[in-house]
């Protein structure tokens, strides 16, 4: 449990609060007009996993979403609510009825059972994914979705629900829209704007199962009053769509400008840009979501990431991990650290196992190898967005518990060759707090008045050569065992001589 609180400027200047759904924890956040945090409180997540299994308990969500709201209510004090917004993960889905009763377990991002209905919906609908530059993966929703309904068939009252609207309808006390961000992995058309009912009849998706969609930004309820008794935010509180936590995150850090990307270091790590065109991509890899001022924010979601570290380091001090492998010269050990078996960005890997290049000599070693592991994958997602055409060379901010330590910060400048922007309060919550407050005038307007708090990490050129030897180690190693494609592996290398 996680609490914090800030002075306040005026006691009846307006907040918004921004919600975040993340693995971990249900944080809440509320922002004023300049995006100073005023108070906010997180409450934990437990997930269960098994395999290709991920799965959470959607009533835990609503537990932890109330008492994370309850707490920061308690700290705004007598400031009005002028609207939330809610981010969650993407992909994370379950089956529920129409008064919000669950009818199955939520379904994590990264619960990869689901393969054979992913083969079955991208054979169905080969020519929409060709037209939307992506096509469904394990992992995603549609095909989760496809799953769930093999093991429990529809009747009239079943209901898809993302994270996202089953937290806004409990909120709102009724079904709600779902915006189009947290939509498109359950193959939404953002092209169109519609769901392509073509593909949903062909799959044999029942009519009514699906969710109304809207654009991130719009309204799509208020508060009810029996939410209102037991999260503290007033009832009658405008409910704002919102959007995935990846883009989330980019509008917290400040990543508006075309060519500018934010990269996300939680449990995994999410890599979110701005284009003004939507990227094609034919691993489909990488997707692109709907900015609310109409730009593209393409990305990917990869499985490696901080969530690792509990994993392998779990009784251990991280801390002091960090402070001797800081003291510790940089060797080309390293260490491919999925969080989980499975590989989504940037390449596509359901077999991909974590494994270790070089003999670590202590626990310190062993740690530091995946610290380093962790940003040469980011240089390669990075890389990939380079074969695609992707403007990359525009400020890139840093977000997520892993942007914390500073030290793993600088090794990532490093391996990336680049500065790398550190946000104060730059997480996803305060993106939807953004969010929420742009629907009173426009995200633009919204954001030239959000005021950040920043610290720029610079590459240490002493280890480029060494970090660029460890990275090229790891590509060829990924290259070798079947996963990496040979286009990338050469582009990859190709690039590093630049």
């Amino acid at each position: 449990m996680t609490t914090s609180a800030h002075t306040p400027t005026g006691t009846d200047e307006g907040v918004w609060l921004g919600l975040d759904i993340g693995t971990q924890s249900v944080r809440c956040v509320a922002a004023d007009r300049t995006g100073t945090v005023v108070a906010s409180a997180a409450r934990p997540l437990r997930s269960h996993r098994e395999g290709r299994r991920h799965e959470q308990d959607p009533a835990q969500w609503w537990s932890a979403l109330t008492a994370a709201c309850g707490k920061t209510m308690s700290t705004v004090g007598s400031r009005p609510v002028r609207g939330l917004s809610l981010c969650a993960t993407s992909g994370t889905v379950l089956l529920a009825d129409t008064d919000l009763r669950p009818l199955t377990p939520g379904l994590m991002y990264d619960d990869a059972r689901a393969a054979d209905e992913a083969a079955h919906a991208v054979e169905v609908g080969a020519e929409l994914w060709q037209a939307l530059g992506y096509r469904p993966q394990a992992s995603w929703a549609l095909p989760k979705l496809l799953w769930l309904l093999r093991q429990h068939p529809a009747t009239a009252e079943t209901r898809l629900l993302h994270q996202a609207d089953y937290l806004t309808g409990k909120l709102a006390g009724r079904l709600t829209a779902v915006d189009s961000s947290h939509a498109l992995k359950t193959g939404y058309d953002l092209d169109g704007e519609r769901w392509p009912t073509d593909v949903v009849a062909a799959l044999g998706i029942p009519e009514g199962v699906l969710p109304e969609v809207v654009r991130p930004g719009t309204p799509i309820g208020e508060v009810c009053r029996a939410s209102a008794d037991a999260t503290g935010i007033p009832a009658g509180t405008p409910i704002i769509a919102g959007m995935t936590d990846g883009c989330a995150a980019a509008l917290g850090s400040g990543t508006f400008a075309v060519g500018s990307w934010n990269t996300v270091l939680g449990t995994t790590l999410v890599l979110k840009g701005v284009t003004d065109r939507r990227l094609h991509d034919p691993l489909g890899v990488v997707y692109s979501h709907r900015a609310p001022d109409g730009n593209w924010l393409p990305g990917g979601a990869s499985s490696v990431g901080a969530g690792v570290l509990s994993d392998l380091f779990g009784d251990s001090d991280l801390d002091r991990l960090t402070t001797l492998a800081s003291d510790r010269p940089t060797t080309t050990v390293v260490t491919y650290p999925l969080v989980s078996r499975g590989e989504r960005f940037p390449f596509v890997a359901p077999d991909a196992e974590r494994f270790t290049l070089g003999t670590p000599k202590d626990e310190v070693d062993a740690y530091a190898a995946v610290l380093r592991g962790v940003a040469f994958v980011e240089r390669l997602c990075f890389d990939y967005l380079d074969l695609l055409g992707a403007p990359v060379d525009g400020t890139l901010t840093t977000t997520g518990g892993g942007a914390r330590n500073h030290y793993w910060t600088r090794v990532r400048a490093t391996a990336l060759g680049r500065p790398l922007t550190v946000p104060r309060d730059a997480d996803p919550a305060v993106g939807m707090a953004l969010l929420a407050r742009s629907a009173e005038s426009s995200l633009a307007e919204a954001a030239r008045e959000f005021v950040r708090d920043t610290e720029t990490v610079e590459p240490q050129n002493a280890d480029a050569d060494v970090l660029t030897e460890g990275y090229l180690t790891l590509v060829d190693a990924l290259h070798e065992r079947g996963w990496l494609p040979t286009e990338l592996t050469d582009h990859a290398r190709n690039r590093s001589t630049r």
